[in-house]
């Protein structure tokens, strides 16, 4: 495809295609050809400096849209994305070390729905659980990709009985060891399971009213308060909305939000991938600390590469902090996008 070629070329015009795969990223260049020290977004404590492509697959895996990351204990970072139609390899998941090194990578049976991806540790072993939209299903697996259970569309609730869809997007994990389903390109449900991933309870669903969502797309448990709440990025609705673990409605979170996609927690800062071109970190009163790498509002989605710029989100998706505080940003494009926000001391 024309986005893939342009991307070659890119590579190919900067002869830093073997440099990549060796370290993960991709240095800025400037019209000399001297290397540029990396620019720096953010202010005060939460300035980063700002690595695009510092994870790049090996050249039989071409990205398709890069949408969920995560890390394990220890420090590998996992990747889903839904494989270019070029790509040779069919691997939606590729794992890299710490340092952006290429590592391995499996997962062909998420080709074209490699969407949400969150990873908990559970007893002495670590898993993934992987939301495919193709597929339409929630499956787990262990580290290696082998699968330990996958659910499609849950009838208990008989919310799906006519015909709804199904399309689960995120999941969240609950303290007592269930998790969440957020079906945010179906029919706007949550859905709970206990830690045997047996179906607890639905609520939610399509609307604007407090407890109804459009497009849950992302959920995550907030630790900060006297509680834990069910923080929902409630994406079309331009809102965090925040619900007991038992899904009543407890508030609306507007500040700094225009499309949010998700949230992830570090101490007391909540980071936010948000659709519309930016990055925002929030304070403990989900207050506007930093809008990190605020983009173009023109749509630059099915632009090649060399239009992309520097220091500029596109689409973030997914965010999360690494274990040393950096932060990872996946973006909804066609030929994927992984940056590092590499924090300054």
């Amino acid at each position: 495809m024309a986005n893939d070629l342009s991307r070659r070329q890119f590579l190919t015009h900067t002869g830093m295609a073997a440099a990549a795969l060796a370290v993960g990223r991709l240095p800025s260049f400037g019209a000399t050809g001297k290397q540029n020290p990396p620019l720096v977004l953010g202010s005060g404590s939460n300035k980063y400096e700002c690595h695009h492509d510092w994870l790049f697959p090996p050249d039989n895996i071409k990205w398709g849209d890069t949408h969920g990351v995560a890390q394990d204990a220890k420090g590998l970072i996992y990747v889903a994305h839904t494989v270019h139609p070029s790509s040779q390899s069919p691997d939606a998941i590729v794992v890299f070390d710490p340092h952006g090194k290429f590592v391995k990578s499996w997962g062909g049976r998420f080709r074209g729905g490699a969407h949400g991806l969150a990873l908990r540790k559970e007893g002495h072993h670590e898993f993934l659980y992987h939301c495919d939209i193709a597929h339409r299903v929630v499956v787990k697996t262990d580290l290696d990709g082998n699968v330990i259970w996958e659910k499609g569309t849950p009838h208990e609730p008989g919310v799906y009985e006519k015909g709804e869809p199904f399309v689960p997007t995120n999941v969240a994990f609950h303290p007592d060891g269930g998790f969440y389903v957020a079906d945010g390109y179906g029919s706007g449900y949550i859905h709970e399971y206990d830690k045997n991933a047996n179906w607890v309870r639905t609520f939610g669903g399509t609307g604007t009213d407090p407890g109804k969502m459009q497009t849950p797309h992302g959920l995550w448990v907030d630790p900060r308060g006297h509680e834990p709440l069910l923080a929902v990025s409630d994406r079309e609705n331009h809102r965090l909305q925040y619900l007991t673990l038992d899904g009543k409605f407890v508030r609306f979170d507007t500040d700094g939000m225009r499309r949010p996609c998700n949230c992830y927690f570090r101490h007391d800062t909540l980071l936010v991938p948000d659709l519309r071109s930016v990055v925002t970190l929030l304070d403990r009163d989900n207050k506007v600390i930093e809008m990190l790498g605020d983009g173009d509002p023109s749509n630059l989605r099915d632009q090649p590469r060399d239009k992309f710029i520097n220091g500029k989100f596109v689409h973030p998706h997914h965010a999360i902090f690494l274990h040393n505080g950096d932060i990872l940003v996946a973006e909804w494009v066609p030929i994927g996008r992984v940056t590092l926000l590499k924090k300054v001391a």
